[in-house]
């Protein structure tokens, strides 16, 4: 294992995070806000609580996600996409580096970086409302794989896209409407019957629930259903990128 050369890309990749990091930290901040007062303030004030929590405090797991998700995504996918936009691509694929090490040092970089600004929106919502994470530890483990797995996602994309514009296609058109109607704001259970098995086939579903089952011990779906999921992801992402190294697709013109 290269742990130089892994380093080298994530020391790269971070230092051009560290120079937007004002902006990407102001970002996130200013939306919690603005959804807790939309949600918490003016619709949650009109709700009861849900499963025994407070509004405010019940979206604050799907908030979360909603951040991390979409900051995995364009991160990994800018991250790899410039290298190849500016042609610096073929060096890094000439260096005396494996395809796991190039993965490692883009995909940890747009993960570390997705992690902070997840940390950063929850002490952001505890300044609104009193949370308390009933498990740390699967906390951690949804926000540290929830954060690799889509910047994994992120990082097949920023291959595939041919253009700035397809940079943001998939996010925009897929992952976050997926994200508004996966449990974000609410419990699929409130939903009518029909609409919680369709509900179901939305992968996002099981991440926010295992996500909130750390905060509250409750979610739409089993946690090892969650766990399940977002490692199947995660593999089917690993098998992604590993036949895009083997055939060079949108690598080597």
């Amino acid at each position: 294992m290269n742990l130089r050369g892994i380093l080298a890309i994530y020391k790269f990749e971070m230092a051009r995070t560290l120079r937007t990091l004002g902006q990407s930290i102001a970002s996130p901040v200013i939306s919690t806000v603005l959804y807790f007062i939309v949600f918490g303030s003016a619709i949650g004030s009109r709700m009861q609580a849900i499963e025994g929590v407070p509004y405010g405090a019940f979206i604050v797991p799907g908030l979360i996600m909603l951040t991390v998700l979409g900051q995995s995504v364009s991160n990994a996918s800018f991250g790899i996409y410039f290298p190849r936009f500016t042609g610096t691509i073929y060096e890094i694929l000439s260096a005396p580096l494996s395809f796991i090490e190039i993965v490692i040092g883009y995909v940890g970089a747009a993960a570390s970086k997705s992690i902070i600004i997840g940390l950063v929106v929850l002490l952001t919502a505890r300044l609104f409302v009193p949370i308390q994470v009933a498990h740390p530890l699967w906390m951690i483990f949804f926000l540290v794989f929830t954060s690799v797995t889509f910047s994994l996602l992120g990082f097949i994309i920023g291959i595939w896209a041919d253009g700035f514009e397809k940079l943001q296609l998939i996010p925009l058109l897929i992952i976050t409407p997926l994200t508004f109607l996966g449990g974000s704001f609410y419990s699929i259970h409130m939903l009518p019957e029909f609409w919680q098995k369709l509900s179901l086939l939305n992968p996002v579903v099981y991440l926010v629930s295992g996500f909130r089952w750390s905060f509250y011990e409750q979610g739409d779906v089993s946690l090892s259903i969650s766990v399940a999921m977002i490692l199947g992801f995660m593999a089917l992402c690993l098998l992604i990128i590993c036949w895009i190294f083997k055939t060079g697709y949108r690598l080597r013109k």
